[in-house]
């Protein structure tokens, strides 16, 4: 696989990617208190096989061990997320110090390490506790983000200039409140739709924050997008794809691009949005840069009878797929990101989240040699090449994940990391993907370095 390394900018970011909650553990340690995914891993049901991620990967106890991984790999960038019950156990109010000495440790190892910190402030895990008030539904918990922002970008800003407010707020909305597979687990059209609306608020509000005590704070949003087909040719189909695509993509793109959230699917929803003057200039904020994470795309039918937008998955035979039955079409992130490009405009797009999960073999040398997951690294790769050559203003790429962790609802049977974790011992092997994705990077700087001697 040919990947167009001349086409990507002598600076750009070469990173992994992980959140707190996957690979953390310690959830009851140094004043962190329970979030959402702690209740929802522990209600019987909910996760594959009763997994919980209350040691994941031990994080919190071998992030130097960790550090010094992604030093071997040769990459200069870490997404990392900051676990909001751990800086503020009780959502708002008294602020855990301990919580905040964990984090500036882990910034002080990585900028030592020569590799730049990307924060996230939110991957998921409400706590617990401003879930019992409401939750996302609720307006108070997007005011509430805003002054946890604030602790944290106060805290390490003087470090951390590349920020994001929110990770894929679909996840957290539709599969959180509509589909009910993940935290908080309900079904409740209305509820989905209003947490919708105050998860772009609390990105307004949080990136107002943000810049407020971190001036020339890099501030964006990650979302998960996907591109969308139509099983045929026929106007109900053709009518479905475009409610997908409205549901996974222009909800989420839309009103963070100053254009309001689109007018066809509120009437789809039928739900009242609770918007309030000044909103919309809130979050339609410019962004300084726009994350994109993907991992397959969609076909789909027309379904009347199934929930809002009234669509159904449609499997075609004879597509490669992951071990997590997704389809593998590289196709459709360099699609994406000259889409953003041409109908968005944004300053810098990073791919802040892509990769695959396949049931690896370790070898009885202890080796694991993951071919699948090289050609799709290298498939991805190429395609992002092909659309910075095309003009998208590509400038980093985080691969998921740094670390097999824990899978939400599939809990740790699904491993998507470049380091394999045998969870009994907490051994870290790195996997071939990991040893190609070491010769990629290192390739890229020997062009960038040519081309700056010339």
């Amino acid at each position: 696989m040919t990947i167009d390394l001349a086409a990507l900018p002598h600076d750009f970011l070469w990173g992994t990617a992980t959140s707190a909650y996957q690979i953390e553990g310690a959830v009851a340690e140094d004043g962190r208190a329970p979030s959402i995914w702690d209740t929802f891993s522990h209600t019987p049901g909910k996760i594959d096989n009763n997994d919980h991620g209350d040691t994941a990967c031990d994080h919190y106890h071998r992030w130097r061990e960790d550090i010094d991984l992604m030093r071997r790999l040769g990459t200069n960038a870490y997404r990392l997320s900051v676990a909001w019950p751990r800086i503020l156990p009780g959502g708002d109010g008294p602020v855990n110090a301990k919580g905040l000495a964990f984090y500036d440790r882990l910034i002080d190892g990585l900028l030592e390490a020569g590799i730049t910190p990307s924060v996230t402030l939110y991957h998921w895990d409400l706590p617990q506790a401003l879930q019992d008030r409401g939750g996302w539904p609720e307006r108070a918990t997007a005011e509430h983000f805003a002054a946890y922002a604030s602790v944290v970008a106060e805290r390490l800003g003087d470090r951390v200039t590349h920020w994001a407010t929110l990770n894929e707020p679909l996840c957290s909305a539709w599969i959180g409140h509509l589909d009910g597979v993940m935290a908080p687990g309900w079904t409740d059209l209305t509820a989905a739709v209003r947490a919708s609306y105050h998860l772009l608020l609390a990105h307004g509000l949080g990136m107002r924050a943000i810049k407020a005590a971190v001036p020339g704070a890099q501030v964006g949003i990650v979302n998960n997008l996907s591109t969308v087909h139509a099983a045929s040719d026929s106007e109900e189909d053709l009518a479905a794809a475009r409610r997908m695509d409205g549901h996974t993509n222009r909800w989420w793109l839309d009103p963070v691009h100053g254009r309001g959230f689109p007018a066809d699917m509120r009437e789809v929803y039928g739900v009242e949005l609770p918007e309030q003057p000044g909103d919309m200039e809130l979050i339609g904020a410019p962004l300084d840069w726009l994350g994109l994470n993907y991992y397959f795309p969609q076909t789909v039918a027309a379904d009347p009878s199934a929930p809002a937008p009234h669509v159904r998955d449609v499997r075609r035979e004879g597509v490669p797929r992951t071990g997590m039955d997704w389809e593998i079409d590289a196709s459709g992130i360099e699609d994406l990101l000259l889409r953003l490009t041409e109908e968005y405009g944004p300053r810098s797009i990073y791919v802040t989240e892509n990769g695959s999960s396949f049931p690896d073999v370790v070898r009885p040398d202890g080796t694991i040699d993951d071919p699948e997951r090289q050609d799709y690294l290298a498939g991805h790769l190429a395609a992002c090449a092909s659309a910075a050559r095309k003009g998208a203003p590509l400038a980093g790429y985080f691969a998921w994940s740094l670390l097999d962790n824990f899978e939400w609802a599939y809990g740790y049977d699904k491993r998507f990391g470049l380091v394999h974790v045998d969870y009994a011992t907490q051994v870290r092997t790195i996997k071939g993907s990991g040893r190609r994705y070491t010769e990629i990077i290192a390739e890229h700087g020997r062009r960038a370095g040519r081309r700056e001697a010339a």
